[in-house]
């Protein structure tokens, strides 16, 4: 098969696949991009050895030459809270029920002339998506979920990008790439009855179906190779501004908005020997320009209002360092270390029970085999140790008097193994 006919059937396939995947790393953003890459705890914006030049650094097009790659990871996230010393009997604890997911993953590259390359990406940015389930407490009708609502507690954040590229080598050392971002992405939330109260639009706040949404946006990208041992790089995407989640319009800050945050990457490689790579970069995810994500879940106005409470995601600082070692000629070895910042504070505890994404640490393993001088199997593993916020629970003195909320605790802990197949040509 030709690979401009694995692209065309391959790629309307991952994009129907990618549109279910869910990530929880640094924020609610992946620790890495293709399988590649997360063995090397994400370090991946002047690797040239991959078809992901979309999402990493569109630069590196010009310089990927032909392949495809596609891939599979199996992620497992732990998500649970707990409640303590509350009054009128709301203590609980409760592990969310959806801990297995599967995320897929499809790059394609091609070198149109020794100075230029054209590719696409299609992949899932990230994801929020908890399921609790209820009856763990009376908030005085009956059973009720670990917020007072109905039933189970949970939400839903998918996001699809589908990234065209194109790269230019200015010379023999230098590349700049741009990539278009096509943006889907859709929500839902269900369990959250008692804040109706709060919403300036009770019927558009919970219980609804899917809500969907689309965007456009750019990622600009640069690559350098200083010389045959040090290369530099940099990746940058302002905010994609997103159409509104229309049902769910009494829930995000600005009757339903939820964009797609402004972040960059700067990074350095260096061949340390003539078989070891090692790869550092820090990437920059500024949540505060998105007013659902980052407005305090303590703002007096409405949800859904402007001003509206949203999650308290701060803005985090991202250090991706990773190794690639050729330890034969068919085996290409990979180790990192991801660590970021804690996007959420103690008080917005109560809010981010729907979105735990606590994680600040992913240690990640990974290689390479060649079945053949045009063929290649890679895998990663990725281990995230949990991690946890506390902080007094909004009920305190919202729906009780001072004091009587007592204190929550959100936690997270995740594991990942992913398998790529790959093809290159001249």
């Amino acid at each position: 098969m030709k690979a401009t006919h694995k692209l065309f059937y391959l790629t309307p396939l991952c994009a129907l696949l990618a549109a279910g995947s869910v990530h929880a790393t640094d924020g609610y953003f992946p620790h890495g991009y293709g399988i590649k890459a997360m063995g090397m705890g994400g370090a991946s914006v002047t690797m040239t050895d991959n078809a992901f030049a979309g999402i990493n650094n569109p630069a590196i097009a010009a310089w990927a030459g032909n392949r495809t790659e596609g891939g599979l990871t199996f992620f497992a996230p732990s998500r649970s809270m707990s409640r303590t010393g509350s009054g009128f009997g709301l203590d609980a604890s409760v592990d969310s029920d959806k801990n297995l997911f599967f995320v897929p993953e499809f790059g394609y590259n091609q070198a149109i002339s020794d100075k230029m390359g054209v590719g696409v990406t299609v992949y899932g940015n990230g994801g929020m998506d908890t399921d609790y389930p209820g009856g763990q407490i009376n908030c005085g009708q009956g059973p009720a979920n670990v917020l007072c609502g109905k039933d189970r507690l949970g939400v839903d954040l998918m996001q699809l990008i589908v990234a065209p590229t194109l790269a230019y080598k200015l010379n023999e050392s230098h590349s700049v790439g741009i990539s278009p971002l096509l943006v889907l992405q859709q929500f839902k939330a269900y369990g959250l009855e008692a804040f109706s109260p709060m919403s300036s639009d009770s019927a558009n706040l919970t219980g609804n179906d899917y809500s969907r949404s689309t965007g456009i946006g750019v990622r600009l990208g640069y690559l350098g190779k200083i010389n045959d041992k040090f290369s530099i790089g940099a990746s940058y995407s302002p905010k994609i501004n997103m159409s509104e989640f229309d049902e769910y319009a009494g829930l995000f800050a600005g009757g339903g908005g939820f964009d797609i945050p402004e972040n960059y990457t700067l990074g350095l490689s260096f061949m340390a020997t003539p078989a070891v790579t090692v790869a550092l970069d820090y990437t920059r995810i500024n949540y505060s320009g998105v007013p659902s994500i980052s407005n305090p879940s303590t703002n007096m106005a409405p949800l859904g209002a402007d001003n509206g409470p949203g999650f308290g995601w701060s803005d985090i600082d991202v250090w991706k360092l990773g190794v690639q070692w050729q330890a034969a000629s068919q085996w290409t070895l990979r180790a990192g270390l991801n660590v970021s910042d804690n996007p959420i504070q103690s008080r917005d505890v109560t809010f981010n029970i729907l979105a735990p994404g606590v994680i600040t640490r992913h240690l990640t393993l990974g290689g390479t085999y060649a079945m053949s001088p045009t063929t290649e199997v890679s895998f990663s593993y990725m281990y995230a140790p949990e991690e946890s916020v506390s902080g007094t629970s909004l009920f305190d003195g919202l729906f009780m008097t001072p004091g009587a909320g007592g204190t929550e605790t959100i936690r997270m802990s995740q594991q990942s193994i992913g398998i790529q197949f790959g093809w290159h040509w001249k």
